[in-house]
């Protein structure tokens, strides 16, 4: 079967029936995932400062530098957070902060190292936007920066910073962040030297269809090229106690756009889904629209939560949304191996 053109998914977006998507990304899904299996992992979310110079327009979680909220987390109680992680059965951390001009690579490459001698965990941490920072920051390329911290312990990068990879878009609602350019020449380079990324997208913040598909379009195209994009991960914009404003995109726009995505990324491995933007109940129905992940259990998560919106969950509540969708539950890590698949009244380790 031939890849949809970009044309081709915005009318799907346009006038498709969602019923008839969700059937299709769900042949698409079982195409690339015989079984019913679906995977999560767990894993904790680090907000080491929340000091940004970007001050996005729709993010309530950062604070300029000097602000009475502004912080930057002393190394203990990173290492400590890292420790409540590896004790609750995680198997990832995600280091992500603010692009704070107070900290250069040294910063980074110290915690690195830091950590990696403490913990046997992954650091999955820093988006594309504070990879770009961190590298003007200390006057080095950014293939250098990447390098470094490879070198300090980076296992892989988020896709965080990504919304829309539109410039139009971007001007609107983040003018002094990363270029759509700018974030995808860091997330080609740290496929060159060997670092395996995620992708994301966040919809409702005022773009159009045929942008979200532009933005699926670059990531696939990046993706032909590397190889590198182990998953694609939708968001969904959330307005609670940003400058942006506005209203949450509803359920079936998001289950849509999933839909098309897994259609349209068809050389992505790995679709998830997000109970954390949407709640649980959206979660699992994202399992008949292409999702065949449903992300982390996070045991902490901040930026979300900043614009208003927290759902709780843990290994029994995952466990029980995915058995609900007549699926089987695993538990994996960063590299989407299987730890363990739980069975109708127990687990068990894979060997």
């Amino acid at each position: 079967m031939r890849s949809l053109s970009i044309a081709q998914g915005t009318q799907l977006l346009t006038i498709g029936d969602v019923i008839e998507l969700g059937q299709a990304a769900d042949a698409m899904r079982r195409k690339l995932h015989p079984g019913n299996v679906v995977t999560f992992i767990i894993d904790r979310n680090i907000n080491y400062t929340n000091v940004c110079r970007s001050e996005c327009r729709f993010c309530a979680f950062y604070r300029k530098a000097g602000h009475k909220d502004a912080y930057v987390l002393p190394e203990t109680v990173i290492l400590n957070k890292i420790q409540e992680t590896v004790a609750a059965g995680g198997t990832q951390i995600m280091l992500q902060g603010g692009l704070n001009p107070a900290l250069d690579i040294n910063y980074y490459t110290s915690l690195l190292t830091t950590i990696k001698k403490n913990f046997t965990i992954t650091i999955h941490s820093f988006s594309p936007a504070e990879v770009l920072f961190i590298a003007k920051q200390t006057g080095i390329s950014v293939s250098e920066t990447l390098r470094r911290l490879q070198a300090a312990g980076l296992d892989s990068l988020p896709g965080g910073g990504a919304e829309i990879l539109v410039d139009r878009v971007r001007q609107h609602v983040s003018p002094k962040k990363i270029s759509a350019g700018d974030w995808l020449t860091v997330m080609e380079e740290a496929h060159r030297i060997g670092l395996k990324t995620t992708a994301t997208m966040v919809i409702g913040m005022g773009e159009t269809y045929a942008e979200r598909l532009e933005h699926m379009d670059k990531v696939r195209r990046l993706q032909e090229k590397t190889g590198g994009f182990r998953a694609f991960i939708i968001w969904s914009y959330q307005p609670g106690n940003t400058e942006l404003g506005g209203e949450k995109t509803s359920t079936w726009d998001y289950l849509k756009t999933l839909a098309v995505a897994r259609l349209y990324l068809d050389n992505i491995e790995h679709m998830q889904g997000s109970w954390v933007t949407q709640g649980q109940n959206t979660g699992q129905l994202t399992l008949a629209f292409g999702a065949n992940d449903l992300g982390s259990i996070m045991l902490e998560e901040n930026v979300v939560r900043a614009a208003g919106t927290a759902y709780d969950m843990s290994v029994n509540k995952m466990v029980e949304i995915i058995r609900g969708a007549g699926k089987i539950p695993a538990q994996r890590d960063t590299n989407y191996t299987i730890l363990k698949v739980f069975g109708a009244d127990n687990e068990f380790t894979k060997s």
